[in-house]
């Protein structure tokens, strides 16, 4: 329930032995979830096979059929092994709109070249193009694995993950030694490390001496022998480097976790277990979980949310239903209620002055808001209407679920977005919800286990109830 922040207590001061065995059972979870599932392909797969359990069919062969679709039926639409959208039926007509839980499952990385191997002073390299907003000196002198795809030109796909298995190599940038940094400990710090010096080092044993660019020729057979890879097929791939090794505990109390793309996997791990939970009941209102790409990058190409795949599936829904028309769609996507279920920044009293301690969100202090994102005079914002934030309020006090409202820092500071301003174009109520986040777009984040369990419940009560 939301309450002056500076009188607030933790919500852990209110758990039951039964709310915390819930919330442990959730935590482990998640802290699989995000230690396995690190790419966009990766929590896709995880998301079909969970919804496959409870009962959900894939809308691509529910069109190829040509099945119709009632009321409590459930269906998911993968879109390029990126991007998924699940649909719970209701007994409503969809044109009144729908509930739909969005989140992205993209996250800050460094992506490997497409002409990436090189070799340079007896070293093999792969040149990588970071992806997302990165503090680039974090990402030099840090273990690194290997996940993606390489697609051959028969069209056969190789899944690659190399450095996550206790007996796998790892890869790293590498970084300058302290006795001869004196001029780049000068530098700013987005050029300490420049994004062209964010290659991976991947080799140093030559395949013959005395040849030239033996070591890469010797990279490249081993990549060959055990993996069936030619240097061209570095043309079809996608290969992304990420911190190596799972999510973890974090602090002596164990009350947080310590993992690698938090933003956003935390809001689309509890999206997504919150949909799963209402797979056997009747809904009125249609049901939606949407799990998306390239948020991390403005939301643009055919993955991300400013492309109209949503829009697409929801009109493959709506014709199924035996329910389609341009104007029915238009009314269905005007209608609906979102959360758009992302991150916010956690306040670190390290530092304290990019602040206001009396709109930032806190660790342990329960789900978080956002009004409005948008930096500086509001620019880029999506701002909830007062009608609809005083709905989710009656909703959650309803639930007992804790919630905190917040602002991303002071005002003038800095600024971020999610992809509430895409969904708003279409005139449906939306508002930014989440979990705070410490570190954020760090190799590794923090999160409070509580915040995760409450914001699932708040999720929860959402599609339940809105």
């Amino acid at each position: 329930m939301a309450e002056d922040k500076n009188k607030k207590p933790s919500v852990w001061s209110r758990y039951t032995d039964a709310d915390k065995k819930n919330l442990d059972e959730l935590g482990k979870g998640y802290i699989d979830f995000i230690s396995r599932c690190k790419t966009e392909r990766e929590s896709v797969q995880e998301t079909i096979r969970r919804a496959e359990a409870v009962g959900y069919k894939n809308l691509s062969d529910v069109i190829a059929n040509r099945q119709r679709l009632k009321p409590g039926d459930k269906v998911y639409y993968a879109f390029m092994k990126k991007s998924i959208a699940l649909f719970q039926i209701g007994s409503e007509p969809i044109e009144r709109g729908l509930k739909i839980l969005g989140a992205h499952i993209d996250t800050c990385r460094l992506d490997v070249k497409q002409n990436p191997l090189y070799e340079d002073g007896g070293l093999a390299y792969l040149d990588t193009h970071y992806y997302g907003g990165i503090k680039k000196y974090q990402w030099v002198a840090l273990p690194l694995a290997m996940h993606g795809v390489v697609v051959k030109k028969d069209g056969s796909v190789i899944e690659i993950v190399i450095g996550e298995d206790e007996g796998d190599p790892v890869f790293c940038v590498t970084d300058l030694l302290i006795h001869l940094a004196q001029e780049q400990l000068k530098k700013d710090g987005t050029k300490v490390v420049e994004g062209e010096n964010l290659d991976i080092l991947v080799g140093n044993y030559p395949l013959k001496d005395g040849e030239k660019e033996s070591v890469k020729a010797g990279v490249l057979k081993l990549l060959k022998d055990k993996y069936y890879i030619d240097k061209e097929d570095f043309l079809s791939a996608e290969l992304a480097l990420v911190p190596a090794g799972k999510a973890r505990e974090l602090g002596f109390d164990r009350s947080m976790v310590l993992g690698y793309g938090q933003d956003d996997r935390v809001c689309s791990y509890t999206s997504l277990v919150a949909m799963l939970e209402i797979a056997n009941e009747n809904l009125e209102k249609t049901a939606c979980c949407l799990l998306v790409d390239k948020e991390e990058i403005g939301s643009y190409g055919a993955t991300g949310m400013r492309s109209h795949f949503f829009e697409n599936a929801l009109a493959e829904i709506m014709n199924a239903c035996g329910q389609y028309t341009e104007l029915g769609l238009r009314r269905a996507l005007q209608n609906s209620f979102m959360l758009s279920s992302d991150v916010s920044s956690a306040y670190d009293a390290l530092y304290a002055s990019a602040y206001d301690k009396k709109n930032v969100a806190y660790l342990g202090k329960g789900m978080v808001f956002n009004k409005f994102t948008g930096s500086r005079g509001k620019s880029g914002a999506s701002e909830a209407n007062a009608e609809f934030v005083g709905k989710l309020r009656a909703i959650l006090d309803k639930n007992n679920v804790h919630y905190q409202f917040s602002e991303l820092g002071k005002v003038d500071l800095g600024g971020g977005g999610t992809i509430a301003y895409i969904m708003a174009v279409y005139g449906m109520e939306v508002i930014d919800s989440g979990v705070a986040v410490m570190s954020m777009h760090a190799p590794w984040e923090v999160t409070s286990k509580i915040d995760i369990y409450e914001t699932k419940k708040g999720y929860s009560a959402f599609l339940k109830e809105i």
